[in-house]
């Protein structure tokens, strides 16, 4: 009996070492044939033109898995609405971490959302990828340590026209118009690293809210202010306003609109493609009407899944093309991973990834992240809209550059 025992006993030893670990059992959302992921979207509210981004995700993600998937598995994407409410950004981030049990977040839009569930998920490791906003603090990557960012960062954005305005008109009088937030305060900041002691005779301010219906109160005050620059930091709806109501004002200044807000089809056509004649910006991004870039292969890979995925839609808004962007980076994430598809291993590949191309980015601009790098996009271009077209002006600017 004794004998008997032990046999056993060593039988139950030699299946516990040779028997191995059910593969990722321990990651929310990952099954053999798919991974879950979350994402939150401005679908509706005031920023609901940037829902576009979430749309043209969608679209890719859909692209991907009739492709096969990544790695044998499909991408179940849960992109819900949080109407650009950082409340309801964290009902939404929560139902998806807690009921739909996401493998991680992923593109999660705009600064307060994502700033109100930062918290939140760092707590629980759970990386917050590529997020779609350019506020500064989430560059900060010990502060930060899940997140990466998926647009140029608003401060890198903001120094690049104050290193401009210095070359180019350095006698400017600069009016800034921002929202009153973390994505204002960015281009506020920028502008005084840049201009440093010159900073109050030079710059006048004044901020609106996202609740607010017009900002036209704040546009006749900084005409007042005999300003010869004017520079706006905000979402698309307000830019589109502020661009038309300068030009019904008389107003004449160089005027400067933030790249989330320079969107031919959600910011300048509703402005009015003439009236916004001039209008500066900086991007990193191909103008897919642009003549020139006809026969890039970008472009046209851009036009023929815009024309299958999602026939109808506006081609010109470059909201569009962001979320291709999302969906390029996701896809190398997942790849990257292979089989292990940890959260360790998923935020590890986020800070991995080498010299890609996306298709609408210009030639030249490469993602490259890395252990201490969190951000996607770290160069710019400077363009100006003809009334018809971008022309760009001068070369390409990287981050670090002074």
């Amino acid at each position: 009996m004794l004998r008997r025992t032990a046999l056993l006993a060593a039988a139950a030893i030699v299946l516990m070492v040779k028997m191995p670990a059910p593969a990722m059992a321990e990651t929310p959302g990952v099954t053999a044939t798919e991974i879950r992921v979350g994402a939150v979207f401005p679908f509706s509210g005031p920023a609901s033109a940037l829902g576009a981004v979430g749309k043209s995700l969608i679209a890719y993600v859909n692209f991907i898995n009739e492709k096969g998937g990544v790695n044998g598995r499909k991408i179940n994407l849960v992109a819900l609405d949080d109407a650009y409410s950082p409340p309801k950004a964290v009902e939404q981030t929560r139902k998806l971490v807690e009921s739909d049990e996401v493998a991680f977040m992923f593109s999660t839009l705009g600064t307060p959302s994502n700033l109100a569930i930062a918290k939140y998920l760092g707590a629980k490791k759970i990386p917050q990828a590529f997020i779609v906003t350019g506020a500064t603090r989430f560059t900060d990557y010990n502060e930060y340590p899940m997140i990466t960012t998926g647009l140029p960062s608003y401060d890198t954005e903001s120094r690049a026209y104050a290193r401009y305005l210095a070359k180019e008109m350095p006698n400017a009088k600069i009016a800034i118009l921002y929202q009153n937030d973390d994505l204002g305060k960015d281009f506020i900041a920028g502008f005084k690293s840049e201009l440093k002691e010159a900073f109050d005779s030079k710059v006048v301010t004044s901020t609106y809210e996202v609740s607010q219906p017009t900002i036209d109160s704040q546009i006749v005050s900084l005409k007042s202010s005999g300003a010869t620059v004017m520079l706006f930091a905000g979402t698309p709806k307000f830019a589109a306003q502020a661009i038309r109501k300068t030009h019904e004002s008389g107003w004449k200044p160089l005027f400067i609109t933030n790249l989330i807000s320079s969107s031919i089809a959600a910011v300048l056509a509703p402005a009015g493609l003439d009236i916004s004649t001039g209008v500066m910006t900086a991007t990193y991004r191909k103008d897919p009407d642009d003549p020139k870039w006809a026969n890039d292969e970008g472009v046209k890979m851009y036009r023929s899944f815009m024309e299958k995925y999602m026939p109808g839609a506006d081609l010109a808004d470059s909201n569009y093309f962001t979320g291709i962007h999302q969906g390029v980076v996701l896809e190398t994430v997942l790849k990257q991973c292979g089989n292990d598809l940890s959260r360790e291993n998923i935020l590890k590949q986020t800070r991995n990834i080498k010299g890609l191309a996306l298709p609408m980015s210009l030639p030249g601009i490469m993602v490259n992240t890395g252990p201490t790098n969190n951000k996607m996009y770290t160069q710019l271009n400077l363009q100006r809209w003809n009334g018809k077209a971008w022309d760009l002006v001068g070369g390409l600017i990287s981050d670090d550059a002074k």
